[in-house]
Protein backbone atom coordinates (compact mmCIF):
# COMPACT_ATOMS: atom_id res chain seq x y z
CA UNK A 1 0.00 0.00 0.00
CA UNK A 2 1.21 3.59 -0.93
CA UNK A 3 0.97 6.50 1.76
CA UNK A 4 0.67 9.84 0.43
CA UNK A 5 -1.21 12.77 2.10
CA UNK A 6 -3.81 14.66 -0.36
CA UNK A 7 -2.64 18.30 -0.67
CA UNK A 8 -5.95 20.63 -1.04
CA UNK A 9 -4.63 23.61 -2.58
CA UNK A 10 -2.62 21.08 -5.29
CA UNK A 11 -6.22 19.63 -5.97
CA UNK A 12 -8.03 23.10 -6.33
CA UNK A 13 -4.95 23.88 -8.66
CA UNK A 14 -6.38 21.21 -11.24
CA UNK A 15 -9.62 22.51 -12.18
CA UNK A 16 -11.18 25.93 -12.65
CA UNK A 17 -14.72 25.87 -12.73
CA UNK A 18 -17.11 26.53 -10.07
CA UNK A 19 -20.03 24.75 -8.51
CA UNK A 20 -18.65 21.53 -10.34
CA UNK A 21 -17.31 19.54 -6.79
CA UNK A 22 -14.89 17.12 -7.02
CA UNK A 23 -14.12 13.90 -5.03
CA UNK A 24 -11.10 13.55 -3.41
CA UNK A 25 -11.37 11.05 -1.13
CA UNK A 26 -13.70 8.35 0.67
CA UNK A 27 -13.79 7.23 3.51
CA UNK A 28 -16.49 4.61 4.55
CA UNK A 29 -20.24 5.65 2.58
CA UNK A 30 -19.07 9.22 2.82
CA UNK A 31 -17.43 11.17 0.40
CA UNK A 32 -14.96 14.65 0.68
CA UNK A 33 -15.22 16.65 -2.30
CA UNK A 34 -13.81 20.30 -2.68
CA UNK A 35 -15.31 22.94 -4.89
CA UNK A 36 -14.92 26.51 -5.93
CA UNK A 37 -17.95 28.62 -5.64
CA UNK A 38 -18.64 32.47 -6.71
CA UNK A 39 -22.08 34.07 -6.30
CA UNK A 40 -25.63 32.88 -5.77
CA UNK A 41 -26.77 28.88 -5.88
CA UNK A 42 -29.93 27.49 -5.63
CA UNK A 43 -32.34 27.25 -3.00
CA UNK A 44 -32.63 23.91 -2.40
CA UNK A 45 -32.58 20.61 0.21
CA UNK A 46 -31.27 17.29 1.19
CA UNK A 47 -34.00 15.29 2.44
CA UNK A 48 -32.09 12.32 3.67
CA UNK A 49 -28.23 13.51 4.30
CA UNK A 50 -27.11 16.50 6.75
CA UNK A 51 -24.10 18.28 4.75
CA UNK A 52 -21.18 19.88 5.60
CA UNK A 53 -19.17 22.78 4.29
CA UNK A 54 -15.75 23.49 5.28
CA UNK A 55 -14.39 26.52 4.47
CA UNK A 56 -10.34 26.29 3.25
CA UNK A 57 -10.19 29.82 1.80
CA UNK A 58 -12.98 32.59 1.57
CA UNK A 59 -15.63 33.67 3.20
CA UNK A 60 -19.30 31.64 2.42
CA UNK A 61 -22.29 33.13 3.73
CA UNK A 62 -25.30 30.27 3.44
CA UNK A 63 -28.89 31.79 3.38
CA UNK A 64 -32.01 29.98 5.02
CA UNK A 65 -35.67 30.39 4.59
CA UNK A 66 -35.19 32.41 8.75
CA UNK A 67 -32.13 33.72 8.72
CA UNK A 68 -28.04 33.26 7.38
CA UNK A 69 -24.79 32.02 8.49
CA UNK A 70 -20.98 33.17 7.62
CA UNK A 71 -18.12 30.82 7.41
CA UNK A 72 -14.72 31.63 7.09
CA UNK A 73 -11.71 30.47 6.33
CA UNK A 74 -10.47 27.73 8.68
CA UNK A 75 -14.57 27.52 9.71
CA UNK A 76 -16.86 24.68 9.30
CA UNK A 77 -20.89 24.35 9.66
CA UNK A 78 -23.05 21.30 9.06
CA UNK A 79 -26.26 22.19 7.15
CA UNK A 80 -28.84 19.65 9.01
CA UNK A 81 -31.23 17.53 6.29
CA UNK A 82 -34.26 18.36 4.96
CA UNK A 83 -33.31 22.31 5.70
CA UNK A 84 -33.75 24.38 2.49
CA UNK A 85 -30.73 26.46 1.95
CA UNK A 86 -28.67 28.05 -0.64
CA UNK A 87 -25.07 29.45 -1.05
CA UNK A 88 -23.87 32.47 -1.30
CA UNK A 89 -20.00 33.83 -2.18
CA UNK A 90 -19.29 37.71 -3.12
CA UNK A 91 -15.68 36.42 -4.67
CA UNK A 92 -14.44 32.83 -5.07
CA UNK A 93 -14.51 30.67 -2.14
CA UNK A 94 -13.01 27.01 -2.29
CA UNK A 95 -14.13 24.81 0.68
CA UNK A 96 -14.60 20.68 1.21
CA UNK A 97 -18.20 18.97 1.59
CA UNK A 98 -18.45 15.96 3.28
CA UNK A 99 -21.51 13.68 2.46
CA UNK A 100 -22.69 10.74 1.39
CA UNK A 101 -21.54 8.78 -1.78
CA UNK A 102 -24.03 10.16 -4.56
CA UNK A 103 -25.78 12.98 -2.94
CA UNK A 104 -26.14 15.44 -5.60
CA UNK A 105 -25.22 19.44 -4.95
CA UNK A 106 -29.04 20.40 -5.65
CA UNK A 107 -31.06 17.89 -3.76
CA UNK A 108 -33.86 16.83 -5.58
CA UNK A 109 -34.17 20.47 -7.71
CA UNK A 110 -31.99 19.64 -10.48
CA UNK A 111 -31.24 22.64 -12.96
CA UNK A 112 -27.84 23.76 -14.65
CA UNK A 113 -25.88 23.66 -11.69
CA UNK A 114 -26.56 19.94 -11.17
CA UNK A 115 -23.27 18.57 -10.93
CA UNK A 116 -22.11 14.82 -12.54
CA UNK A 117 -21.46 12.99 -9.59
CA UNK A 118 -18.16 10.92 -8.89
CA UNK A 119 -15.62 13.37 -10.85
CA UNK A 120 -12.63 12.52 -9.02
CA UNK A 121 -9.69 14.87 -9.22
Amino acid sequence: MSYKAINLYEKFGLFAEQWQPKVIAEMNDYQFKIVKLHGDFIWHDHKDTDETFIVIEGNLRIDFRDGAVEIGSGEMFVVPRGVEHKPYAEREVKLMLIEPRGVRNTGEEGGERMAANDVWV
